[in-house]
């Protein structure tokens, strides 16, 4: 390039123009690069990174059609499906004299009773000849000074309907509730551990049931620090959870469903050695007479017994035996026997059975800039064709086959092989190339989903309570967000209604009764 400045006279015009091109193409790369360095450093800062791009449309675009293009039809009737609570008869005026009565005509009016109620009860006090006083006791369901309906209505709007403990505030104070913070506090966050296991069992049952999960993560705050929540769902059950760390270890960990034991197992070992974990410290972990630990605490003492936490080596020894223990322990238990983690690609996603989201896969080359005309054409052809296999692989899910597998993996490794000219395309797409077991999960499991959309979709809520409410202060209002999320979602997701839920679980009187959703995500499972 030295040269060609030196001698811009003797080149053509020809010349001239090829050079220009590749300044500008340069000139993107070291922008790109720019543009990373600057996202990094706010990511380390805490500050927000850049806007993210618009979505690429490639699963709208190729998703099949179930009906015709056309005129939608009409709503059916809503009437019937409501419970009439008051019927008021109107006499019609001015009827002359030998009419005939020819019915009713029915006009049904949906209101809303909003208003405090509030019950004293008047319990019967005895003195008996010993002395003893009797007191009548109250009526089933009462807990405190506030009843069920209310700690009903407060739970729907703090977590689903994402109203401030402020405006909530108010707004009982505005119907004439006389209520504080700290009760409305109390309502959030004390005396929800039947919830919060419950919480826990959704996330055991959804994990021993699932053919597939997706996964993702977003960013959160817990007592004024940068946190990450992460979802795992699919189909029939969301759960939550946040923590301060984004690592493959804390992944495992909440796989665990709240287990904490780390035996030394098949599955434990051939986790190590998938890991590149030495022989030497395998065998002084399998060699041992004790394989099986209770806790974190016990396992980290048997592993400074080995001497293995003063080890400088790389891979991490204690960290890799970790995983594995804690990996052994999912095993165990029966939890993810033959269940496809689908992800977006983040490192600490990577476990068992993996599968790759193209969506994710796609954004990379739709994100590439380039200045120059050709480059870009080279890539919407290259991004033309991943649409067009992405749109038969939906097809191949719905009608499997043999001849179909093997010609979806030739086309696979034609369109990844491709060499545009394009350098950092090229490079882009040998490293796709490279995730091909990933990417191409669907041709032996043509059950799973092809993209992590519903965690994603679902994980947004989080981001917008973080964006409402800021962070959590206590490790209970943590666990409790992120608890009564799961519930609501997996509510959604089994069609029950979050109000109903709740009303059941906190006895309100006439609730309709909600089975555990355990037992309902393990009904749909099997359905």
């Amino acid at each position: 390039m030295a040269d060609s400045f030196r001698n811009l006279d003797r080149l053509g015009p020809d010349d001239l123009k090829a050079l220009v091109f590749q300044l500008l193409d340069e000139m993107a790369e070291v922008k790109a690069e720019n543009e990373a360095l600057r996202e990094e450093n706010a990511r380390l800062k805490g500050l927000k990174g850049r806007p993210k791009l618009k979505p690429s449309g490639m699963e709208q675009q190729t998703e099949a059609r179930a009906k015709p293009v056309g005129k939608k039809g009409r709503r059916g009737p809503k009437i019937s499906k409501l419970v009439i609570d008051e019927e008021k008869v109107i006499a019609a005026e001015g009827v002359p004299d030998s009419s005939r009565f020819k019915g009713y005509e029915d006009y049904v009016v949906q209101d809303l009773q909003f208003r405090p109620w509030t019950t004293r009860y008047r319990r019967e006090r005895w003195l008996t000849p010993s002395g003893e006083t009797i007191v009548a006791p109250l009526p089933g369901g009462i807990h405190g000074h506030f009843g069920a309906r209310l700690k009903c209505f407060v739970l729907t709007q703090y977590h689903k309907c994402r109203v401030t403990v402020g405006c909530l505030l108010d707004l009982l104070h505005d119907i004439g509730m006389a209520v504080s913070k700290r009760q409305l506090m109390r309502f959030l966050i004390d005396n929800q551990e039947p919830f919060l296991d419950e919480a826990r069992e959704v996330l055991r049952s959804g994990l021993e049931t699932a053919s597939w999960i997706t996964v993702d993560d977003t960013g959160a705050r817990h007592l004024g620090r940068n946190a990450v929540c992460t979802h795992i769902g699919n189909n029939h059950f969301a759960w939550f959870a946040t923590s301060f760390s984004k690592s493959r270890l804390n992944f495992l960990q909440l796989l665990a469903a709240g287990d904490e034991t780390h035996p030394i197992n098949k599955a434990a070992i051939a986790y190590m050695r998938q890991r590149n974990l030495s022989e030497t410290v395998i065998g002084r972990l399998a060699g041992h007479e004790r394989t099986r630990f209770a806790d974190a605490a016990a396992w980290t003492e048997h592993l400074r017994d080995l001497g293995l936490t003063g080890l400088e080596v790389t891979p991490d020894p204690v960290r890799i035996a970790t995983e594995g223990a804690l990996w052994g322990g999912i095993t165990a238990q029966g939890l993810l026997d033959g269940t496809v983690i689908v992800s977006d690609g983040a490192g600490q996603f990577k476990v068992g059975l993996h599968g790759l989201c193209w969506i994710h896969s796609e954004r990379l080359v739709y994100k590439l800039n380039t200045a120059c005309k050709l480059k870009h054409q080279a890539k919407e052809r290259v991004r033309e064709r991943i649409w067009r296999l992405y749109g038969d692989l939906k097809a191949y899910c719905r009608d499997p086959t043999q001849q179909a597998k093997a010609a979806l993996g030739q086309r696979f490794d034609r369109i990844f092989t491709t060499q545009t000219g394009f350098v950092r395309l090229d490079r882009l797409l040998a490293r796709l190339h490279a995730k091909k077991d990933d990417l191409l999960a669907v041709l032996d499991r043509p059950d799973i989903p092809m993209h992590t959309n519903g965690s994603e979709n679902a994980i947004r809520c989080q981001a917008v309570r973080r964006k409402i409410f800021g962070g959590t202060r206590s490790d209970m209002g943590r666990d409790c967000r992120d608890g009564f999320s799961s519930l609501m979602k997996t509510c959604a997701k089994q069609s029950v209604s979050f109000w109903d839920y709740l009303a059941d679980r906190l006895g309100v009187p006439d609730a309709p009764h909600v089975p555990p959703l355990p037992d309902l995500i393990r009904q749909s499972a099997t359905a």
